[in-house]
């Protein structure tokens, strides 16, 4: 089974890998981190215009179980960032990559976390949502929490949350232009013109390459003519914060 989960998912990471590409997204790009390994990506989010995270460039990794789309990736946030529902250690906590159990403790419903209806682009619209909207009920950084109710509160009065984020957005700014990366600063470009430079030294990426022999798809395809289901024994596994 587990064979036939991981080439399930290989199916699925391969196709919204070639969509992500075909028809990017404002907002953030995305790239595998190891050319044949599609179950770790690298991900990089823009800061939207007109918050404290504009002309931010984050980085993180995200990673795919092997009975993807059944249980949520994860994400880890490389470039440092302030925030609510941010660990020290860079783990991002968010509904939508919690399983959809009944947990009272979480103040979370089942229908806000994870099920296999969502996919790349729903989870990263989400966390550049969650970067303007930290969740502060269960933080993750109980420090960034206190410190953005405060900004809140006092309707800016008090700098200190905002300065830490500018200050981590202007850095981000920084190294992404080493990389020859052109960060949106309007929200005409960040809507329209979010793309990377070219470089021409990455191989593309052969989609043909990930439905080979190793994953046993033939035997996938057998099983299924049989009447069972390649998905029978899915499992899943957020809010913001956590």
């Amino acid at each position: 089974m587990s064979v036939t989960l991981s080439g399930s998912a290989v199916r699925a990471l391969a196709l919204e890998y070639k969509s992500l590409q075909e028809e990017p997204v404002e907002g953030f790009r995305v790239k595998l981190l190891g050319e044949e390994n599609l179950f770790e990506w690298e991900v990089a989010i823009f800061g939207p215009p007109d918050t404290l995270y504009q002309g931010g460039y984050f980085k993180a990794h995200m990673k795919f179980p092997q009975d993807y789309p059944y249980s949520p990736p994860s994400i880890r946030f490389l470039t440092k960032v302030w925030h609510p529902n941010v660990y020290e250690n860079g783990d991002l906590c968010i509904s939508i990559l919690h399983p959809p159990v009944d947990d009272p403790q979480s103040g979370e419903l089942p229908c806000e976390r994870w099920n296999p209806t969502q996919n790349v682009r729903t989870i990263l619209l989400s966390v550049i949502s969650l970067l303007n909207e930290p969740n502060t009920f269960s933080p993750a950084n109980v420090d960034a929490s206190v410190m953005y109710r405060r900004w809140r509160d006092t309707k800016g009065k008090d700098k200190e949350y905002e300065n830490i984020i500018r200050k981590q957005a202007q850095l981000a700014k920084v190294e992404a232009e080493k990389e020859g990366i052109v960060v949106p600063l309007t929200l005409e470009d960040y809507c329209i013109k979010t793309k990377v430079k070219p470089q021409p030294q990455e191989p593309q990426l052969d989609m043909t390459d990930f439905y080979d022999d190793d994953y046993d798809l033939d035997s996938d395809e057998d099983d299924q003519s049989g009447g069972e289901s390649d998905y029978q024994d899915g499992d899943d596994s957020g809010n913001g914060e956590s």
